[in-house]
């Protein structure tokens, strides 16, 4: 993370935030095969300290998407491809379930992304909330840091982003050799190349993930550190 050097490390209440994300979707009934993708070494020890298994990936990844592309080469026999960005210590592992029921349900679906409900103005106008806005149909129009559609919420009511992403593993080998796009830029948003490539996100809506906060900042840090402890 260029916002926050060595967060994945960052210690809450003894143990460091990627094991946290780790520990909290291990039980998904729906996941094969749960692996530690890392550039870093110091990550790579810690999880093999814990019996993970680890793939080592290239400091050239720009993105999650890319690193995961990078481990899903190597993985032929499987058909969709979780992404769960390390950053989400209050995870389930049933949301991860029911992200890769998506799939299972619908084949015609290359990607999708776990969305809830915003809480909280401070939540709608900060801009580590990533905010979405879907058709009628749950695929996504837009994604930005700036508060989206608009504060009349009356008929679209304030959805933001869980880092969790599913594709078809061959969606996801051509999602990452596509350059970059100006939008994807210009928010500083992955999945905005998706997007821009006419490549339909699926937005599942899970209300119970509206208390997950997401790790971005050190303030953040602290507030997962009190939620858990509570």
């Amino acid at each position: 993370s260029t916002r926050f050097p060595g967060k994945m490390l960052a210690d809450i209440n003894g143990k460091p935030l990627f094991m946290w994300t780790y520990d909290g979707v291990k039980k998904a009934r729906k996941l094969d095969h749960l692996i530690v993708a890392t550039d870093d070494e110091r990550i790579a020890d810690v999880a093999e300290r814990h019996g993970i298994d680890v793939m080592m990936t290239s400091p050239k990844c720009k993105s999650g998407t890319e690193r995961t592309a990078e481990v899903a080469k190597n993985l032929t026999f499987y058909d969709v491809v979780i992404n769960i960005q390390g950053d989400e210590p209050m995870i389930k592992s049933e949301f991860i379930d029911q992200l890769v029921e998506v799939f299972e349900a619908n084949p015609q679906i290359e990607m999708a992304t776990i969305t809830t409900h915003i809480r909280t103005k401070r939540q709608w106008y900060n801009p580590n909330v990533v905010k979405v806005v879907t058709d009628i149909n749950g695929f996504a129009l837009y994604f930005s840091r700036s508060p989206i559609p608009s504060e009349n919420t009356e008929y679209f009511p304030p959805r933001r982003h869980i880092g969790i992403y599913g594709y078809r593993r061959e969606t996801l080998l051509r999602l990452a050799e596509l350059e970059p796009t100006p939008l994807e830029l210009a928010e500083k948003l992955e999945q905005l190349r998706a997007v821009e490539n006419g490549i339909k996100i699926f937005c599942l809506d899970i209300p119970e993930a509206k208390d997950l906060i997401s790790v971005d900042t050190i303030e953040d840090i602290e507030l997962v550190k009190k939620f858990l402890h509570d």
